[in-house]
């Protein structure tokens, strides 16, 4: 008996005007995409927000590439997925899951860096007052 697979998409909520959608075609793939579910459920109760107004921000905010809030959603949902470490996030920048978690597909401010912060970022400010 021949298997009948029927494909199925499931969208996800847009990240400007790019729709976000999960489909098993083997287009652009992460090992990271049950992490939209984290991000609908964080989304909807503000957990990531309301726990990034706990931090005091004193970077000149000229210069701020990276908000905290994205910071510390980055970080949480790194940790959600079992990437313990920091040198794990000069990877995890790049990811299109995380790109999404944090409404960031593209720097803002400067060209040359990547959408979402390295080891290095994360580390200054987890290790802050």
């Amino acid at each position: 008996m021949p298997t009948e697979c029927t494909p199925r998409l499931f969208a996800f909520e847009a990240v400007g005007r790019r729709s976000v959608v999960a489909c098993f075609d083997g287009g652009a793939i992460t090992s990271n995409a049950g992490a939209l579910l984290l991000g609908q459920v964080d989304r909807g109760l503000n957990l990531t927000r309301r726990f990034a107004a706990c931090f005091i921000d004193r970077r000149d905010p000229h210069y701020v590439e990276h908000e905290v809030e994205t910071l510390v959603g980055q970080r949480i949902f790194a940790l959600a997925l079992g990437y313990e470490d920091l040198n794990d996030h000069d990877e995890l920048r790049k990811d299109q899951t995380f790109a999404v978690l944090a409404d960031k597909l593209q720097p803002v401010l400067r060209l040359n860096c990547e959408a979402l912060a390295g080891k290095s970022t994360l580390n200054r400010i987890e290790r802050s007052p």
